[in-house]
Order: structure tokens, then sequence, then C-alpha cells
């Protein structure tokens, strides 16, 4: 295969993991405002199926549609929310699957090593503003508290994914 046919297939392949934004999709986003409706449906005609008080909630925008992201959140809901009540900044939720159920606190290391220093420990369902990632390990910060968790320990990352400062 001649190499410009090989560069178009790329950008093929490329495209089709982008949105009509141009950003990557799937990708994790969070929430603005303290109060943010999802739609069943991409537009104010819509009714709404949730409603979301806490700023800073993680998402994961699935599909775009105009100035309206389809989006899943740590429960697994889906629907829509206007692109405006959404923020670029990465946080997470600390293991949302354990959340309502008796499951001891996941620690926040010192260092991305499992033999490093407890700072505190993290209740599960915490939402924290995610600061790096190297693929395993997340620095994250929970209300000025700032250390590393192991990366699948949280939701709002993908298994893998690194995140730069």
């Amino acid at each position: 295969m001649p190499a410009y046919a090989q560069d178009q297939e790329r950008a093929a392949a490329e495209a089709l993991k982008r949105g009509p934004s141009g950003l990557p999709l799937p990708r994790f986003v969070s929430l603005k405002s303290g109060r943010v409706n999802m739609r069943v449906g991409p537009g104010t005609q819509y009714a709404v199926a949730w409603l979301y008080l806490k700023p800073g909630l993680p998402v994961e925008i699935i599909q775009e549609y105009d100035n309206w992201r389809r989006v899943r959140d740590a429960d697994g809901a889906e629907g829509w929310i206007n692109q405006a009540l959404l923020s670029g900044r990465r946080t997470a939720v600390v293991a949302p699957w354990f959340k309502g159920k008796e499951r001891a606190a996941l620690p926040l290391m010192t260092e991305p090593k499992e033999d490093s220093a407890v700072i505190a420990e993290v209740e599960p369902g915490v939402v924290g503003e995610v600061a790096a990632c190297n693929g395993t390990w997340c620095r994250m910060n929970f209300a000025g508290h700032e250390g590393w968790i192991s990366q699948e320990a949280i939701w709002g990352v993908y298994p893998g994914e690194t995140v730069q400062e």
C-alpha cells in the first residue's frame, strides 16, 4: 500500500475517534455548575431525566450533537447535557462501585507505589481533582490532601490513560 494511502487510512481511523467538536470520543469531563439537568434528548424541549447538584462530578462524553453532549455518569446513567455546563477540568470519583457497601477507605499515598506512606484514607464516592496519571497511579487532590491513588480505584480516568499536569 502506498504511503499516502496508509496516511489516509490512519487519518480516517483517527476521525472515527473524534466527535464533531474535533475532540476525542469518548472522553471524561466534569460538571461546571451545582445544578445541571441531564435530559433524555439533545435540547431544552426534552424532559429532564436527572438533576445533578454536585459541581465537579466527573462524566464521560460518549456522543456529540450540536452543542449537546451525551454523557454517562459513574452509576451508568446516560443522557444529554449542554456543553456550556461541562468543564474540561479532570476529576474522578473514588471506587463508586463500593459506595453504600461496607468497604474500607482506600489509601492516598505519598508516592506512586504500594509501599509508600499513607497520607489519608479516602471513602468510596468521594470526588477529587486529577492532577496527573502515569497509567497505573493518579496524583489527586481531595480537599487539600494531595497524593497518589491506584488508577484502578477511581472512575474518571481510563485504564492505562496518562494525564499530564
